[in-house]
């Protein structure tokens, strides 16, 4: 810095001519203006109001001035950097201002948007179902009930007349709570419910019992070795086959469709005399490809019929077994695989997909919650 000049003309310093100052200030001014954001400001700040600034070196000037002079410079630089300052401060909120609206536009929230933030969950198909055919019966007068799925064996064979001998009854079907010699199973149909019904109503007795049963089968496309079966009895009298193939039409058609029918096969169950296979009427071509090559049907094989499950009257054994006297009451009784019917139902192919606990599976039938 020069010394003191008493003869100083402040005309001659050229960084403090008016209109070099006017001329840094405008420049600072501008530069504010055109700044776009806080960053850029920040450079601004530095280039036209830090130390090395052009109007902070000429205030370094000034202190070498006469004191005639100094008045005169100082103002002129001083109101120079005051405006630079409150422009810099006015732009400074400005900026902030800016950034925080933009901050909050992209972070909108639009409350009024329907969102699925967490993914719906939804009951299997196997419990909606299950709930549907007891809803049919419960509306033809059946009461739904229940037991429990470790039984004894008398409920789940002897009652059922199903013999100590009978091939059932052997660890190939059945699984044991402990060993053979527990009398303790886990039940392999709904049956024992059909017998504890029997033994705890009064007559005539009309239930259903969708359950979950087990037996020792491999895990395929067709089999699984959790189950489960809707069973139907009804004790009374005067019941005849004509009343269990009413109920099932009325069951087939509730089901897959009006018009549907069921037809009755001879077969044999120790549990029901006579015994009978229930075949349901196609429900995809309704028979009509039977005999027509150029109309084959996927569902049937072309066989206008589907094999459902098996019914029959009440053996007198079981009957007797439970307390009831035979020669006053009948009764039918009738039993449907609950995946079997599902997969009728909606063209399931693979029973494996019922078991794996995939939210798709159950979503895909819209059975959401």
């Amino acid at each position: 810095m020069s010394a003191p000049n008493k003869s100083f003309d402040p005309v001659e310093v050229a960084v403090l001519k008016e209109e070099a100052v006017n001329e840094a200030r405008d420049g600072a001014l501008a530069a504010i203006e055109q700044a776009a954001n806080l960053a850029e400001l920040k450079e601004v700040r530095n280039a036209h109001a830090g130390d090395r600034s052009p109007l902070s070196l000429a205030n370094r000037e000034i202190g070498a001035l006469p004191p005639a002079a100094k008045a005169e410079a100082g103002k002129r630089v001083g109101q120079a950097r005051g405006q630079i300052r409150a422009a810099l401060e006015a732009k400074e909120t400005e900026l902030q201002i800016a950034e925080q609206e933009a901050k909050l536009a992209a972070e909108r929230v639009d409350v009024t948007v329907p969102v699925d933030r967490k993914r719906l969950g939804a009951r299997h198909p196997l419990s909606v179902i299950a709930e549907q055919l007891a809803d049919v019966f419960v509306a033809m007068g059946f009461e739904v009930a229940e037991g429990p799925e470790v039984e004894a064996e008398w409920f789940n064979f002897d009652a059922l007349n199903l013999g100590p001998d009978h091939p059932a009854r052997t660890m190939q079907d059945t699984f044991f709570v402990d060993s053979p010699d527990s009398g303790v199973v886990l039940r392999t149909h709904t049956s024992p419910v059909q017998i504890r019904a029997l033994l705890n109503r009064e007559l005539p007795v009309y239930v259903v019992c969708p359950g979950r049963v087990f037996r020792t089968d491999e895990l395929d496309a067709t089999h699984t070795p959790v189950f489960h079966q809707i069973e139907g009895l009804a004790v009374d009298k005067g019941i005849t086959m004509a009343d269990l193939k009413g109920t099932l039409d009325h069951f087939a058609a509730a089901i897959f469709g009006e018009g549907l029918v069921t037809r009755l096969r001879p077969s044999y169950f120790p549990f029901t005399e006579p015994s009978a296979e229930v075949d349901l009427q196609c429900f995809a071509c309704r028979g009509e490809s039977v005999d027509s090559p150029d109309n084959p049907c996927r569902t049937c094989s072309s066989e206008g019929w589907i094999e459902w499950g098996g019914c029959g009257m009440v053996n007198p054994r079981v009957l007797e077994a439970c307390g009831v006297d035979s020669s006053e009451y009948s009764g039918f009784a009738f039993g449907m695989g609950l995946e079997r019917t599902l997969m009728f139902r909606y063209g399931i192919t693979d029973m494996r997909d019922m078991v794996e606990g995939d939210m798709r599976f159950a979503t895909h039938y819209g059975m959401e919650l």
